[in-house]
């Protein structure tokens, strides 16, 4: 495991949003290649102890991604969303949506995921926006920062790994 050189920050800026932000030492367009190709994505995302299932995207707009893991229980965890805007290796805007019932029967999630680079290393701002503070304040009570910062900390170990050309 990589020591955590930054440290992942969580901030609500409005009663539906939660932002995201973390730095990591390598260039925006690689952070951004890792983050968007789904095999790299199964290394990354999602806790430690999860078995990785299904990671698809088609990386444009209008196309979907789903990504499924079986967490430490066993218990299928899919999600799934459709890619409103792609500028590699700037700006992601997608949606986003726990693909279990009741969860994927009102609106989903909108993400939008910001690349900048800072002499040499790349802050991701990654913003999501919920339908409601109900929906908002739920995705808090789950344990999300935790496990956010976990698949960062993995991101950054696979950053390693792929500019090493280990992946």
């Amino acid at each position: 495991m990589v020591e955590r050189d930054s440290a992942m920050k969580v901030t609500l800026p409005s009663d539906r949003e939660i932002v995201l932000t973390r730095a990591f030492d390598a260039p925006r367009e690689l952070v951004f290649e890792v983050w968007t190709r789904p095999e790299h994505v199964r290394n990354w995302w999602g806790p430690r102890n999860s078995t990785k299932v299904l990671f698809e995207a088609e990386v444009r707009p209008g196309g979907s991604w789903r990504y499924v893991i079986l967490n430490g229980e066993g218990v299928e965890v899919p999600f799934t969303g459709v890619y409103q805007e792609v500028e590699p290796p700037d700006r992601l805007v997608y949606t986003e949506m726990y693909d279990v019932e009741p969860f994927n029967s009102g609106d989903p999630a909108l993400n939008t995921v910001i690349f900048t680079n800072e002499a040499g290393r790349t802050l991701v701002t990654v913003t999501t926006a919920y339908p409601s503070k109900e929906v908002r304040d739920m995705v808090l009570s789950t344990g999300m920062e935790s496990g956010a910062a976990e698949s960062y900390d993995r991101l950054a170990e696979v950053l390693i790994e792929v500019s090493k050309g280990k992946r």
